[in-house]
């Protein structure tokens, strides 16, 4: 597929994909939400150990573009909950079901579905410019995107509430200190921190950052006894891995390990 709306690129186990619509703040369309799900396959079948996932210029992605929802008098009503089957909801359970670790570097703005976009990452740091907008309440909808899962659970239902009825704009350095993302960098340390975490992660054991990424998020869901059951046949799982003996061979020897993602 030719890439217009998104640039991808994949080197040594990195994984980079750039929302690439800066002048209309990478909002989405049919024709990116295609780009994207093609770019993601890439991703799963290409054997990368790490996705990075920003945006081109100065916002990260302003959700929907709105352009593409006029509706015309006499016309029926959008169906939108038929974007959200077949576009945001995909999107959201693929980046959420990586066995690698997905890291959302917010270069500027996150607005609706983008700012819950870029919560579906793993590791999620912001340019203390950036922020994050729910404006869904402005436009008579709510948090879509998987934004009404995600914010309950990072930062409480009363700070949920709070920016879900109201729509006010939240800095990135409230968002980490609220734990809705997990760094504020600088913004003229932004570029070397997100390349650092990449080079970071396409040298860790894969295997079991995915399988750490799995019982995280199930976890939301379970029990304790099912957690530990789930814990327990993980482990099993892990404890076979090239990774794993790499990990005990270079602990006994105090060496740096040198993991293959296997």
């Amino acid at each position: 597929m030719t890439y217009n709306n998104i640039l991808f690129e994949f080197e040594g186990g990195v994984a980079r994909l750039t929302l690439n619509r800066p002048e209309k703040l990478n909002s989405f369309t049919a024709e990116m939400h295609a780009e994207v799900a093609d770019a993601v396959s890439r991703v799963e079948k290409e054997g990368a150990r790490v996705l990075v996932l920003t945006g081109a210029g100065r916002g990260f992605c302003a959700g929907q573009d709105l352009s593409q929802r006029v509706v015309k008098e006499g016309d029926p009503p959008l169906d939108l909950g038929a974007s959200i089957e077949k576009y945001y909801g995909p999107l959201v359970k693929r980046l959420r079901a990586l066995p690698m670790p997905v890291v959302v570097g917010v270069n500027g703005v996150a607005a609706g579905a983008g700012a819950n976009l870029a919560l579906a990452g793993d590791i999620v740091i912001a340019k203390a410019s950036a922020s994050f907008i729910e404006p869904f309440c402005r436009l008579g909808l709510l948090p879509d995107t998987g934004g009404t899962y995600a914010l309950p659970r990072l930062i409480g239902s009363a700070r949920a509430m709070g920016l879900a009825l109201l729509g006010d704009k939240l800095s990135a350095e409230k968002a980490a200190q609220w734990g809705l993302i997990w760094e504020c960098v600088p913004d003229e340390h932004f570029e070397a921190r997100l390349q650092e975490l990449a080079v970071h992660f396409s040298t860790a054991p894969t295997r079991g950052l995915a399988a750490t990424k799995l019982a995280l998020n199930q976890s939301l869901n379970n029990t304790l006894e099912q957690q530990l059951d789930l814990e327990r046949d993980l482990i099993r799982e892990l404890g076979a891995t090239e990774d794993y003996q790499e990990g005990v061979q270079a602990f006994l020897g105090k060496r740096a390990p040198v993991f293959k993602g296997r």
